[in-house]
């Protein structure tokens, strides 16, 4: 029942947009103009020919001034391939809609937010072709929300501080400050809310604790919408352990392979796969015999 961090990290921001534009305004303190309306876009940036490309999250925000694409990016570990493929994103997406585009990575990781933090430049050294600068949440600037009243002021962002902020003495604290404040909106917000926290805890004692809160609650477990969480989760951790085991054997990993599982959904064919990954000698072994 253990879901993915990853997708929790942004999906969290599908589920309650304007969490988004508070997190830019009240925690990074950008003056980002307040939305009228945010709606969700496709994520799918492939083109017809290249290699599939997606992003974790696209929203569209419109405010008095503009229009403005919200680009997030969930990110567990410092990865140098980003510094191709973010300017990629964002200059596909202004050609594709021609409204201006705003890259956020959200990360669990002091030394990933720093790493997002800095500027990605393309040029030669006196002169840059293009700077992308990514906004970056992480936990050295999401809050730590420890009281029930705050986290019942905006359950979105407790959700949001209970991951990113999940570990350590703090935990007891957050956790049950949360707990409290999911009792205050609908099941159905609620259960798929537990079920992101319940996949970024990466603390076993603050799982622990996660789920012994969320014991006297048992509809959010069963509750369609969080089994939904639950199932892309599963997904998301068999793509990671199918490019890990190639990754740990010693085994490159070309950019096409990592595509490819990355963008597989059939958990019957991620599982074969795997098992693929344990005796292969290339990568394209995986797809051996289809």
């Amino acid at each position: 029942m253990v879901g993915s961090s990853h997708e929790a990290l942004h999906r969290i921001f599908q589920k309650d947009p304007a969490l988004l534009t508070r997190a830019l305004q009240r925690v990074l303190h950008v003056p980002f103009p307040e939305p009228h309306e945010i709606a969700a876009l496709n994520v799918d940036l492939t083109e017809i020919e290249p290699v599939e490309r997606r992003v974790d999250t696209l929203l569209r925000a419109e405010t008095d001034e503009g229009t403005y694409l919200l680009v997030v990016e969930s990110q567990g570990k410092v990865d140098d391939r980003k510094r191709g493929s973010w300017p990629y994103y964002l200059s596909y997406l202004y050609e594709k809609y021609r409204c201006e585009p705003v890259l956020i990575v959200i990360t669990q990781s002091s030394a990933t937010a720093k790493w997002a933090s800095r500027p990605i430049q393309l040029g030669f050294r006196d002169w840059h072709s293009l700077t992308v600068r990514p906004l970056v949440l992480g936990p050295d600037n999401v809050p730590v929300i420890t009281s029930e009243r705050q986290a019942e002021r905006d359950v979105p962002l407790a959700v949001l501080s209970a991951m990113t902020h999940g570990r350590g003495p703090q935990a007891p604290a957050i956790l049950e400050s949360l707990a409290s404040a999911l009792r205050t909106i609908d099941p159905d917000s609620a259960a798929v809310f537990v079920q992101f926290v319940d996949s970024c805890l990466a603390d076993p004692q603050a799982k622990q604790m996660w789920r012994d809160l969320m014991t006297a609650i048992q509809y959010f477990w069963r509750h369609p919408l969080a089994e939904q969480v639950r199932e892309e989760g599963r997904i998301q951790d068999r793509q990671e352990m199918t490019l890990r085991i190639l990754e740990w054997r010693g085994i490159p990993v070309p950019e096409a392979v990592r595509e490819r599982v990355s963008a597989c959904a059939d958990l019957d064919q991620l599982e074969v796969w795997a098992q693929r990954a344990v005796h292969a000698t290339d990568a394209a072994d995986l797809f051996a015999e289809e």
